[in-house]
């Protein structure tokens, strides 16, 4: 996994803009994303699976801004949503429904109902109930409905708890048991064509064994319908694929395609991805000022204007993010701190021991692989406008959110008239 942020000359730059010319010119926080990098890496996986020309769905929770996806979008992705705000989203960014897939596990019956109006290609369905519901929606607008039974296959993905989902307790899929009986009795559902499987094992996977375990286990099963006379036109092998944040030695999508491209040999599926980490992640960085340096008899504490509102990944998952410094003084003292934000929690931290070039007030330092799951599962806690977001391509940056103000803080909001 390449990114294009390094330094030049001691300074960092993204692509061919020094990212301090960017801090001047917005303010901190922000966060910062190459173009060239997004689809790039879009590029590596279309490359490494030419041969079954796979539909390459970008999993929009991993980042869901607009000029992000339309830069996928134009360059031939499709998108994997699970809500109707990302249904929203993908409409906006001009991403062709036909492209567009649905998983999740609580989609509401106007979700279901715009989604189908909308013409997408394939929900992904989690739960008998949920099929229920989809057939019902579909029978109310007159329509046939193309359905993925996501299966889970009880598969160890070797990651972080809170993303494994391939795993027999987990909220996600269905047993296999329970997607062979729903295909045995798909003339209950006259509206739907289930005509696919889907399984996703988890995220941040960075060893191949457990998706050949995982997608050898559902190839045997198709095999199995197949014998028993269900077509099977969509094989989603959904996404999980990870990324190097400090010391990971993630597979590259070459060594991917190497282990799964025989798996399919003769096989006519049509073969959906949904990658959103390895597209999105080193894609971006995330930018912050150090505000004060406190120092205890404990530890040494760079407290910044950026916190866990902003990137919640270290608290919520312990995950590590490299601190890069706008500019690399190689003969600068190493000091050791716990990097934090100014938010009312001592889960607020976004590095804790860090060994970095020596830090002073008004230093702004940078946070890699914050590209994915970065602004998108940002908040307003503690009453902070969520940060800017930047895109770089080339020579030129454009700001494509704007900061939130304050009154962006309360918009929507009113005080009843009998307060007054």
């Amino acid at each position: 996994m390449m990114h294009d942020f390094g330094y030049q000359k001691n300074e960092l730059y993204c692509e061919q803009v020094p990212v301090r010319k960017i801090a001047e010119r917005v303010g901190t926080p922000f966060y910062l994303y190459s173009y060239k990098t997004l689809t790039e890496h879009l590029e590596k996986l279309e490359s490494a699976f030419k041969d079954i020309s796979p539909l390459i769905c970008f999993s929009m929770k991993a980042n869901s801004n607009l000029a992000v996806l339309r830069s996928l979008v134009k360059n031939g992705a499709g998108l994997d949503i699970v809500s109707g705000g990302e249904l929203f989203r993908a409409k906006k960014a001009g991403c062709s429904p036909s492209k567009i897939v649905y998983a999740g596990v609580g989609k509401t019956d106007s979700e279901i109902e715009d989604a189908i109006r909308a013409g997408i290609l394939l929900f992904n369905v989690e739960s008998v109930p949920e099929l229920d519901r989809i057939q019902k929606a579909a029978k109310k607008l007159r329509k046939k409905a193309n359905v993925s039974l996501r299966v889970n296959p009880d598969v160890d993905a070797d990651t972080h708890a809170h993303i494994t989902t391939g795993k027999a307790e987990s909220k996600f899929g269905m047993d296999m048991e329970t997607v062979h009986s729903a295909f045995r009795n798909k003339k209950q559902y006259p509206n739907l064509s289930i005509s696919g499987v889907h399984v996703h094992i988890g995220s941040q996977i960075t060893k191949g064994e457990p998706f050949v375990k995982a997608f050898s286990k559902v190839l045997g099963f198709l095999t199995e319908l197949e014998r028993e006379g269900h077509e099977i036109k969509f094989l989603n092998l959904g996404g999980g694929l990870g990324i190097i944040y400090s010391d990971e030695r993630p597979q590259t999508a070459e060594d991917f395609a190497k282990l799964i491209l025989p798996l399919l040999k003769g096989k006519k599926y049509r073969v959906i991805f949904e990658p959103g980490r390895f597209i999105a992640g080193n894609s971006g960085i995330f930018v912050t000022q150090v505000l004060y340096i406190k120092e205890t008899n404990a530890k040494n504490f760079a407290i910044i204007d950026g916190g866990m509102n902003d990137l919640i990944r270290p608290a919520l998952y312990g995950s590590f993010h490299d601190v890069w410094p706008l500019h690399m003084n190689g003969s600068a003292k190493k000091v050791k701190y716990d990097v934090v934000g100014p938010i009312c929690e001592s889960g607020d931290f976004l590095a804790k021991d860090r060994t970095v070039n020596e830090l002073k007030a008004g230093d702004i330092i940078a946070f890699a692989s914050a590209g994915a799951y970065g602004f998108s599962m940002a908040s307003n806690y503690n009453a902070r406008p969520r940060a800017a977001e930047v895109m770089v391509r080339g020579s030129k940056f454009d700001v494509v959110r704007d900061r939130e103000t304050l009154q962006d803080l309360v918009r929507g909001e009113r005080i009843p008239g009998w307060m007054k």
